[in-house]
């Protein structure tokens, strides 16, 4: 009677992943880039057939600290963490930035790492997401624009927490941040970056987990073994939702891009560090991290170029602290001014065109740093666009502000919606003569078409830290991180960083 009880009954569990299984195998049909391996396999044959992405990525990882960069990749990776490091610092004096130093100076912790521009030391943990909300507190960290990641602002912070932490090389810190770029990216390249704004997700902190995880493993020196754990971490933890356009004040947006990344990565690669084990194949078999995740995952973007392409040289730095679908606009604003004397007085109408995917991020937001009429305006008025100007919202309400902003429209035009050139920006100007000027900018300055050169990362870099650390401390981190393969310790910053 028992035996025939047993024989007749499935678990709960057996029959909800049993039409869990046919529903996801009927529901969306297979792609010839996608797993194919089908639902109903067994997690044995399913580990079996699988192409051991997990394994690859786990020894590429555990290898990078000790593989030489190309040259032309280290200056590239120099260049993103000066320009990250700037950010920080800027940001720190920011609403975010401010709110998360309070924030973890009341979670005291373990002295382990420096908090920027204060004098506050505490968890590695810790130290990784308040800088890494210093990081992303306004606009002026890079982007990668295919996958829509800002990997440098979730990355860098977390290496550094740990290369604090762990006394580690600068040498070792330029290999664990270019590391992160290049997971943080292919994450997103593997999961399909249309499909996961798709799915009302956020790429930005979709990606940053795995970013921050690869640059913290490297920098805590995890084996082959400690790296599959270390991914296993991340992937359970990867999060993000778009909702954070709803955010008014930047603070929410600093976490959900950078600070929540940053603290993922850091805590998976410590706990790892401190003996954690976990799954050893999360990105194959049954219920893997690239299934869950998308519904037509492309496992070899994982793996392709490995070695060979590195994204950090492929993200765009910005040349001004705003929302990236404005740098193009700006840029060809600019142009246009300098060429025919644009002022208040002899322009009548501007006309802005952005793709329109962009446009709806940045048309008249609440926050003036991606708030496209602003700062056409402002730019207008001024014939400059301060770092002060960028972010305040003061002068957002300034009489003359708004009276200028009324000639500025936002067109959210389709037809530049092109992916070779995702943020491009085109401004047509009607004078008050008669006259009409247009100039069209595809790639904005910093972008990989059109990189900034060191000495022009360094400018941008100065504006950003003199304000906040003074002349002679900007002068001395800029020189150490431009010859970050000398240094010996990463602890070597923190006296230039700390309050």
């Amino acid at each position: 009677m028992t035996r025939k009880t047993d024989d007749s009954s499935l678990s709960r569990r057996r029959i909800l992943q049993g039409a869990g299984g046919f529903l996801a195998a009927t529901a969306f049909p297979a792609s010839s880039e996608a797993i194919t391996v089908p639902l109903a396999q067994s997690g044995a044959e399913r580990v079996a057939s699988s192409t051991d992405v997990t394994g690859r990525v786990a020894r590429y990882m555990a290898e990078a600290r000790d593989r030489n960069l190309p040259p032309q990749v280290a200056r590239e990776a120099k260049h993103r963490i000066l320009d990250t490091l700037a950010a920080m610092v800027s940001g720190a004096r920011l609403k975010p930035g401010e709110m998360a130093g309070r924030y973890v100076r009341a979670q005291g912790g373990v002295p382990e790492a420096t908090v920027f521009t204060t004098d506050i030391r505490t968890s590695a943990v810790n130290a990784a997401l308040a800088n890494a909300m210093f990081a992303h507190a306004d606009e002026t960290d890079d982007i990668e624009p295919v996958t829509k990641a800002h990997p440098g602002c979730a990355v860098v912070p977390a290496a550094l927490a740990v290369g604090e932490r762990d006394d580690r090389s600068g040498a070792e810190l330029l290999r664990a941040v270019t590391l992160g770029y290049d997971l943080c990216c292919r994450w997103l390249m593997a999961l399909g970056p249309s499909h996961v704004r798709a799915t009302h997700r956020s790429a930005e902190g979709v990606g940053a987990t795995f970013g921050a995880t690869a640059a913290a493993a490297a920098m805590a020196r995890l084996d082959e073994k400690g790296m599959r754990f270390a991914l296993s971490y991340a992937a359970q933890q990867v999060s993000g939702v778009w909702s954070w356009e709803r955010d008014l004040e930047h603070v929410e947006k600093a976490f959900d891009f950078a600070g929540m990344g940053a603290r993922n990565g850091v805590t998976a690669a410590l706990m790892v560090q401190t003996g954690f084990t976990g799954v050893p194949d999360v990105l194959d078999g049954e219920h893997n991290a690239l299934e869950a995740h998308s519904t037509q995952p492309h496992p070899e973007e994982m793996l392709s170029g490995l070695g060979a392409r590195f994204f950090i040289t492929e993200t765009s730095i910005k040349t001004f602290s705003v929302g990236f679908p404005i740098q193009a606009a700006l840029d060809a604003f600019f142009t246009l001014r300098r060429e025919h004397g644009l002022t208040v007085s002899n322009v009548d109408r501007i006309v802005v065109r952005l793709p329109a995917d962009g446009a709806a991020i940045v048309d008249n937001s609440s926050m003036p740093d991606v708030n496209c009429q602003y700062l056409i305006a402002v730019a207008l008025i001024d014939g400059a666009l301060s770092f002060e100007d960028s972010h305040s919202y003061d002068r957002m309400k300034d009489p003359q502000v708004l009276t200028v902003k009324e000639r500025v429209q936002l067109v959210a035009d389709r037809a530049l919606m092109d992916p070779a050139a995702p943020r491009s920006g085109q401004v047509d100007v009607s004078l008050r003569d008669g006259r009409k000027v247009s100039h069209f900018t595809r790639y904005a300055p910093g972008s990989k078409e059109n990189p900034l050169d060191t000495q022009g990362v360094t400018a941008k870099a100065r504006s950003l830290m003199v304000p906040v650390l003074g002349a002679a401390k900007t002068e001395a981190l800029i020189q150490r991180v431009n010859t970050l393969e000398e240094l010996k310790s990463v602890r070597e910053l923190m006296p230039l960083l700390a309050g």
